[in-house]
């Protein structure tokens, strides 16, 4: 019964709403996000910023008060972009943060719910499981069997037992800890900062931003190359004053150098396509709660999953009793569910009995349950010990069908033909469950549950029906290169026909979780190359499956939702949990955490876990390749010995258009068609792999050559300064747009990408392209850009030569990287 008078039916919704608004959220202060002010600071201290007021500052010394000016803008303007970046990129990891806090189950208006931790009042009604983590200080009003782990505030490894008759600290649950053990109800009475985590002032982990291998590599390959354009920018200085003369020219030239060949983009594209990629997974109903997750999507090459609720709709119903006597096989099944169900067989088993058997309701509510009979290893049913109101003893058990006679007094042929009756249902797809109980006249319960003397009652058969998206999603996953496979707990033939349904691969058999714990190591490797059903499996075989799955060679995704399963999701390459009915636990453990359960959820994640890799790729070979055309036309005029092309305001200039190019037009690439047709990718190809370099300097490399063309005949044609600048900057331009549109894709063509809409990519083309003309035409500006208007011919030189860097990308695709990625 519940203690001190509390009302089974919790708050009403209006009432949880009031105290929110008035006592605040269910949160520990913690650190606040960045503000614009610090933003801007941090941004400041970008080389490329500080280059560009180095740059400002010599013009203002040089009494170049206009382009100091301009430069002093460009700066603002950089910060701004860079800010809003950031802003955005914060505001998403801000949203998966609040996703990613732990979840509550409460009663409201009768019904239970699961809210966000956060939503949690003072006088709510908390459903404790094994595997939750409390979301705020409560007061048990019932407890069965219950063990807290309170390390987290006390520091003390050992769990402590909860009983609701406890007046003190026995009888509370604070917030942050663990139920490691039974279940029970308690009523919160403090929330937040008033909690004692509130208090003693600790901070509930959340998603932070880590160090992925993708970050480590990108760093690495920054600073070599901006130790790189140092040296060289040094040397440029150096080689302008003592060829040249000037060392305000020297000074600018060894700058605009710098500034053209900084791979700063390199960071801040990593973090905004990771952080929005978390960001969009989390649309889809998928939690990332480690960024590392994301690299590794693409090459998954196994996604072993639970067949209920995630194959299946995870919405069982009785479907037949198989017995002489119905009332006692639903009555006894009842009494051998949980207090407060979440198995959805269970909540089944309570539905059908209240309608065909209603004294199993009133026990359950009248009886104490005295004895808890956990599910085991060597024990693969459920047995409680009830006594009723006169002390008598009920003893009632339901689990699998050869756990259950075999614990029953039948003579062998009476097992065998009841095993036999249980193979056959399973075989039609119902999950068949033995039924069984006992008197015990002792005032002592036993240790072993198979001491009870029990009779057999009969068979409940269940059945959980395909979701109908699944055939589809796992044939999507075979064109992808991905095996699917079934890990359940339960009957083989069980498993096997849901398998044939979904299109699984059932021609290896199954191999059930006894026969996979029995197997040595070189056995078990070589078994899970060709098995993908697996049955009667416990969640501590999990882990040995996926580190048998990993020694096969294979890059596993692994779904789990209970406490068992966290060894397994951390072992996992990627491990998923079960956002709707998996225990915190399982969340914490996991790296992706699935907010809908449900296949079609991890298909969509890899899915676009492709899309964020392929797309990050193509940003990072686009960068690698425009930087070539405007660090080489810095560079080659002083060594042939023409006039100075580029200046700093000109690499501004180029800034404007890489910067969107890389945050706003390939991030929101939408994927390529062949994604999903294509098998996964290498996990050890490192991202600036040597295809990739040779692809993208290749590309940038064939800017350069036309670039450098259009310079060299411009200079013999003798003409005008301004003029010959304004063309090759147009051409650099063009160019770097032809690049954007080469890069959107490894594989197709760019005639085959313009089907693929990308409102980003057009507005990001025709800003350059205006911006280009405004810069060209416009005499105020021309004069900053020290340009002179271009004519037809011109225009259409400047054309020509942008487009063929795009164009030898196009015939390096056809001619290299269709042999792989």
């Amino acid at each position: 019964m519940l203690r001190g008078g509390a009302s089974l039916t919790g708050l009403s919704a209006a009432e949880a709403a009031a105290r929110l608004r008035e006592e605040g959220p269910n949160t520990i202060p913690g650190a606040r996000r960045p503000g614009l002010a610090r933003l801007a600071l941090d941004v400041l201290r970008e080389p490329i910023l500080l280059l560009l007021c180095a740059a400002a500052a010599v013009y203002l010394v040089i009494g170049d008060l206009a382009e100091a000016l301009i430069l002093s803008a460009s700066v603002v303007v950089v910060i701004a972009i860079s800010v809003g970046q950031r802003a955005r990129t914060e505001r998403a990891l801000e949203a998966l943060r609040d996703l990613s806090s732990p979840r509550a189950r409460v009663v409201r208006d009768g019904a239970q719910a699961r809210i966000a931790g956060a939503e949690v009042v003072r006088g709510d009604l908390l459903i404790l499981s094994e595997g939750d983590r409390v979301a705020a200080d409560a007061r048990l009003l019932e407890a069965s069997d219950l063990m807290a782990d309170e390390s987290l505030l006390t520091g003390e490894s050992l769990a402590v037992a909860k009983d609701s008759s406890d007046k003190g600290q026995g009888g509370e649950v604070y917030s942050g800890t663990l139920i490691v053990r039974g279940h029970g109800r308690a009523e919160v009475f403090a929330t937040g900062a008033r909690s004692e985590l509130g208090r003693i002032g600790r901070m509930l982990s959340g998603i932070e931003p880590e160090k992925t291998s993708l970050e480590i590599e990108t760093g690495r390959i920054v600073r070599r190359v901006a130790a790189f354009a140092v040296i060289l920018s040094v040397v440029v200085a150096l080689m302008y004053a003592l060829l040249r003369g000037g060392w305000v020219d020297s000074v600018l030239a060894g700058l605009t150098l710098a500034m053209a060949i900084l791979p700063e983009e390199y960071p801040v594209v990593l973090t905004v396509f990771l952080a929005l990629g978390a960001w969009r997974i989390a649309r889809r109903d998928v939690l990332t709660r480690r960024m590392p997750a994301i690299e590794m999507l693409g090459a998954a090459t196994v996604l072993c999953v639970d067949k209920t609720g995630t194959l299946t709709e995870n919405r069982m119903a009785v479907k037949e009793v198989r017995a002489g006597e119905e009332r006692a096989v639903l009555a006894h099944a009842a009494l051998a569910s949980e207090l407060s169900p979440f198995d959805p067989m269970e909540s089944a088993i309570l539905a059908m009995a209240a309608e065909r058997a209603p004294e199993a309701v009133e026990w359950r509510k009248t009886w104490r349950l005295d004895r808890d009979y956990a599910l085991s290893e060597g024990f693969l049913a459920v047995c409680h010990a009830w006594r009723d109101a006169t002390g008598r003893a009920v003893v009632a058990i339901k689990g699998a069908p050869e756990t259950v006679i075999a614990a029953c007094r039948l003579t062998a042929a009476e097992g065998e033909a009841l095993l036999a009756e249980a193979r056959r249902s399973a075989e039609q797809g119902m999950r068949i469950l033995g039924v069984a109980s006992s008197q015990w006249p002792h005032a002592d319960w036993p240790a072993d549950p198979r001491a009870f003397p029990f009779v057999w009652l009969g068979f409940v058969a269940l059945a959980d029906p395909l979701r109908p998206a699944v055939p589809d999603a796992v044939a999507e996953c075979r064109r992808a290169g991905i095996r699917v496979v079934m890990v359940t707990g339960d009957h083989a033939g069980t498993a096997l026909a849901i398998a044939r349904e979904a299109g699984i691969r059932t021609d290896g058999g199954v191999l059930t979780g006894a026969q996979l714990q029995s197997l040595p190591e070189t056995e078990l490797t070589h078994a899970v190359r060709s098995i993908d059903v697996f049955a009667r499996v416990l969640p501590e075989q999990k882990l040995r499956l996926v580190e048998a799955l990993k020694s096969a060679g294979e890059i596993v995704a692994m779904t789990g939702d209970g406490v068992n399963d966290a060894p397994a999701l951390g072992a996992a390459h990627i491990g998923v949990a079960m956002g709707g009915r998996g225990t915190d636990v399982a969340r914490e453990a996991a790296a992706l955490v699935l907010l809908r359960d449900e296949f079609g959820a991890i298909v969509d994640t890899v899915r676009l876990g492709r899309r964020i890799y392929d797309n990050l790729r193509n940003a990072m070979g686009y960068l690698l390749a425009v930087h070539v055309p405007i660090a080489g036309i810095s560079f080659l005029p002083l060594v042939l010995g023409g006039p100075i092309v580029l200046y700093p305001v000109h690499v501004v200039f180029l800034e404007f258009v890489i910067d969107p190019a890389c945050s706003l037009a390939f991030e929101a690439e939408r994927g390529e068609r062949e994604a999903m047709r294509r098998p996964p990718r290498n996990p050890g190809e490192p991202l600036f792999s040597r295809s990739m370099l040779v692809a993208s300097l290749s590309s940038g490399a064939a800017v350069l050559l036309a670039v450098v063309l259009t310079y060299a005949w411009a200079f013999r044609a003798g003409m005008a300064q301004d003029e010959m600048r304004a063309l090759v900057f147009a051409a650099i331009v063009i160019g770097n747009v032809g690049l954007i549109f080469a890069n959107r894709s490894r594989f197709e063509s760019i005639a085959a990408t313009l089907a693929r809409p990308n409102p980003a990519l057009w507005w990001v083309t025709l800003g350059a392209l205006a911006a280009l003309a405004l810069a060209v035409y416009v005499p105020p500006l021309a004069g900053v850009f020290r340009f002179e208007p271009l004519g037809t011919v011109e225009v259409g030189i400047a054309v020509a030569a942008g487009l063929a860097g795009a164009m030898w990308s196009e015939l390096w695709k056809r001619s290299v990287r269709r042999r792989g990625p």
